[in-house]
Order: structure tokens, then sequence, then C-alpha cells
């Protein structure tokens, strides 16, 4: 009797062995299944990703351009930003931008960012940003955005002065107004990369001010 209660004894330990061991890979396939399957779904959303290009531009520049990507300030609560290579000049995270119009210098053969600088044109004096624009050396890009208001104080030779830098809009610019602008030094043409909204208070986005502008593209780099 004992010996046969030793057998059932030992055979039913090693059916539960059995069994637990059955359902024990069971549900290491399963486990594993499902580690390949989301693997395989990773793999899958990583190839379907859109690449991301420098300064979050919609597409790749071609080769001996700089990307850059630039913004209005909203109303007068958040001050504009400038991109240009993937290296963020001017923005208020960086807490160097102000009311008035903000301006970044990038040398025009190698793409490094040289100065940024904001001009108060609400309530300071347009003499200091004159002979800033006049300091600029040939060969250099020169981005701007506006922000809260960048034109009261402006009068005819700062306007000028832009102007040879390839703007249009600048002897538009009003109270107000939301402007982006990318233009260079030496510029023999008007700059393509401007983008100017009017101060309207039937189509302002934001009470006193228009929407933000935005403007991305390729400056074509500077050749001897």
């Amino acid at each position: 009797i004992g010996a046969a209660k030793l057998v059932v004894v030992v055979a039913i330990f090693l059916l539960t062995f059995y069994v637990i061991s059955q359902v024990f890979e069971i549900k290491m396939e399963a486990n594993l299944g499902h580690i390949f399957a989301r693997s395989a779904l990773d793999a899958a959303a990583r190839s379907t990703k859109p690449p991301r290009y420098k300064c979050g531009i919609s597409k790749a520049c071609p080769e001996k351009h700089f990307a850059f990507k630039m913004a209005s300030g909203a109303a007068n609560v958040v001050g504009p930003k400038i991109c240009v290579e993937d290296n963020v000049l001017m923005s208020g995270v960086k807490n160097n931008v102000g009311r008035g119009i903000n301006v970044a210098l990038v040398n025009g053969k190698t793409g490094e960012p040289l100065d940024t600088k904001f001009f108060d044109m609400w309530g300071g004096d347009v003499a200091p940003f004159i002979e800033f624009l006049k300091s600029i050396q040939d060969g250099t890009i020169v981005l701007m955005g506006t922000y809260d208001d960048g034109a009261t104080k402006l009068n005819e030779e700062a306007r000028k002065l832009i102007a040879e830098l390839g703007s249009t809009s600048i002897t538009n610019l009003g109270f107000r107004d939301n402007w982006v602008f990318c233009g260079g030094k030496g510029i023999k043409t008007k700059s393509p990369f401007e983008q100017h909204i009017k101060n309207n208070k039937d189509t302002n986005k934001y009470e006193g001010w228009p929407e933000v502008v935005e403007m991305e593209g390729c400056i074509p780099q500077k050749q001897d």
C-alpha cells in the first residue's frame, strides 16, 4: 500500500509539473509573440515617422543653403523666435527678445551667429537702431521680427536702411503690424523672405494686434 501511495504521489507530482510547464511555455510563447509584434510595430512607426529637418522646417534645404524659421511676437505676450541651422538665436525662452524690432545677424558664408539685439520702437530712440544698421558688414544675413509695436519710432532713414537689406514692406510697416523679414547686407535684389500683416481691428486675431506671422526657407550661402 505504501509503495502504491508513493507511485500515486509521484504520478500526481509529475502530472502537475507537466501541466505547469505546458502553461508556462504557452505563456512564454505568447509573451515572446507580443514582444516581437510590438518590435515590428515600433519599427514600422519609426519608418513612417516623417524626418525632422533643421529648425523644424517642412523640407530639407539644398546644398550650400542655410535653413531658417522665424515668427513674430504674439501681441505683447509671447516674444518672437528666430532659428537658423537648428540654432535658436532669439526667443522668449532664451530671454533675449524685447518690444520693438528684434534683429539677428548671421555670417553669410558660414551660417554662424554674429549678434542679436532688439530695439524698442515704441518708447525707445531710433538713433541706436540706425547706428546698428549702418555697422552691419557686407555679406551678413539679417533676420528681423516685430514684437508688440515695431514701427512708431521708425523714421525715413531707418526704413531706407532696412529697404537696402532687401525689404519691400518696411515702407508700409505701421503701429502694431506684425512683420518678419530675412535679407542681407549688400543684397542686389529684393528679398523673397518677408511676411507682413497689418494691424486692423476688423481682422485682428488678438485684441489690438494681428495674428502671428511665421516664415521658413533656405538662405543661399554667400559665394566668394
